[in-house]
């Protein structure tokens, strides 16, 4: 009985594809661009369980099972470098919410123009090159001719190691990552803020409501559902902490706090050829990262009926 429906529903699904056999073609080079670069790849997932040798390919190499994984729990830095990834992408967090207050704020503004030259301005760092970043904070905090040093000199202060301590690495990465990305993450939201209904903000006025009145219960539970797929994305990838800008500050003297999983999996991968065992490390990152979006995935699902599915 089922069998006629489902060869019916084929045949539709088969038709309005033929109609716009256009858009597909379209969307082609995407779809291969996809399967190519993010999961034909996956077949070299398994050198991770492996003792790579490059003259004996993948599938020739021998099997090790958790052999790896077990070396990077047991290395000595392991909770060191633990703690460092999740301090700083814990701390990143504060690009969020900031990003939420700034479209806020900045739908509030009545001069379309003033509006769009302040969006257009704070997204604007977003594309400068991050090597470029890196430059500008030593330019900025440099211990020896920083302009932020050289204006606490001349205030009577001591220079201060912002890049050489690693006391404030954690700070300089994450508010300079506010600064660089807070624009751009605001983009979303000013366009969920495009869907509040005149009408509604009218309402809320004629009731006796304030501008703070209105944000708090017109505007906040209209984005909510944004905000909400926004914080699960994140929270998919707690520990992937840049590796770029992370190994661009970092130097000897703020290695305490600077190494994370990313750089390491770059020092012991690519520096010392160990192949095997950084895959290990790199999936054991991913495995922790996925658990996370999946946990509060559930939670929000359960709390909110907001999910990602």
């Amino acid at each position: 009985m089922h069998a006629p429906i489902r060869l019916k529903s084929s045949r539709g699904t088969l038709k309005r594809i033929a109609q716009s056999w256009q858009l597909y073609v379209l969307i082609l080079p995407a779809i291969v661009y996809i399967f190519l670069f993010n999961y034909e790849p996956m077949y070299g997932v398994q050198i991770a369980f492996r003792d790579f040798r490059i003259n004996r390919g993948i599938t020739g190499s021998p099997w090790a099972g958790l052999k790896h994984f077990a070396r990077f729990v047991q290395y000595p830095d392991f909770w060191n470098i633990m703690r460092n990834t999740a301090v700083i992408s814990l701390y990143s967090f504060a690009t969020f919410p900031i990003s939420i207050l700034f479209a806020l704020f900045l739908n509030e503004l009545t001069s379309e123009r003033y509006k769009k030259t302040v969006q257009m301005i704070t997204y604007m760092p977003h594309f400068i090159s991050m090597v470029v970043i890196c430059e500008m904070i030593d330019i900025f905090f440099g211990r020896s001719d920083g302009f932020v040093n050289n204006i606490l000199e001349l205030l009577g202060h001591e220079r201060v190691a912002f890049l050489e301590s690693g006391r404030y690495f954690a700070s300089v990465y994450v508010w300079s990552d506010v600064w660089q990305e807070m624009g751009w993450g605001a983009i979303i939201y000013i366009a969920a803020l495009a869907n509040v209904s005149p009408e509604l903000i009218e309402a809320a006025r004629i009731d006796g409501a304030n501008r703070v009145q209105i944000i708090w219960h017109v505007n906040i539970p209209t984005i909510l559902p944004t905000v909400i797929i926004m914080l699960i994305l994140r929270c998919g990838g707690i520990l992937a902490v840049g590796f770029e800008k992370t190994y661009l500050l970092q130097n000897p003297l703020n290695l305490d706090t600077s190494q994370v999983i990313a750089t390491y999996t770059y020092k012991i991968g690519l520096l010392n050829a160990e192949y095997s065992y950084s895959a290990a490390v790199g999936l054991f990152n991913t495995i922790i990262n996925v658990g996370f979006l999946l946990a509060v995935n559930a939670i929000a699902k359960r709390v909110s009926e907001v999910s990602i599915w």
